[in-house]
């Protein structure tokens, strides 16, 4: 299995809507979304993603999902590129990271996760082979055993407010141009 590593600084982006889809991932409901991955082309259907919050306490992971669609490009009028790049997946762990994460920052500066880059300018950073296994390790414990959940190909997920308004945005923005 191969994981990577999604960022959410609040700062940059305050998202209202995860008290919401944290309950409704927490309800057993299959939740997708879609999020930046930065420039990383290398994310695939079946692989593995940890949300990571950054830039304001509390710091940690407090999500994870599997990767349901590769990354494709959006238009961004904002990109120097022209566009950024996204990936699809659904959640199968979530708390509301305005007030607690499920590993914290501190814990993830210990051996063998001190040898990941933690606090990465953009998402889509792949995790460490050592780093991974831990992680996945300690996630089952703090979280429990789950099967995977329900993907968009299976007619099962439900999307977030967050990929609705991203899938919008996406959509005024191509048929602006």
């Amino acid at each position: 299995m191969t994981a990577f590593l999604l960022i959410w600084s609040p700062k940059k982006w305050p998202w209202p809507e995860l008290p919401d889809v944290a309950r409704r991932v927490a309800a057993g409901e299959a939740v997708a979304d879609v999020w930046g991955c930065g420039t990383a082309r290398g994310l695939m259907p079946g692989d593995r993603v940890f949300v990571h919050r950054v830039s304001q306490e509390p710091k940690g992971v407090f999500a994870s999902g599997w990767v349901t669609r590769a990354p494709y490009e959006v238009p961004d009028s904002n990109s120097k590129r022209g566009y950024r790049l996204c990936i699809d997946f659904v959640y199968d762990w979530l708390v509301d990271a305005h007030e607690e994460v499920a590993v914290t920052r501190d814990e993830l500066r210990a051996h063998p996760f001190s040898v990941q880059t933690w606090d990465a300018q953009m998402s889509g950073t792949l995790i460490k082979p050592m780093v991974e296994g831990a992680l996945e390790k300690l996630w089952t414990e703090r979280t429990g055993r789950r099967s995977r959940p329900a993907t968009p190909l299976s007619g099962g997920a439900t999307p977030s407010k967050a990929s609705a308004h991203a899938a919008r945005k996406a959509v005024k923005r191509t048929n602006s141009t």
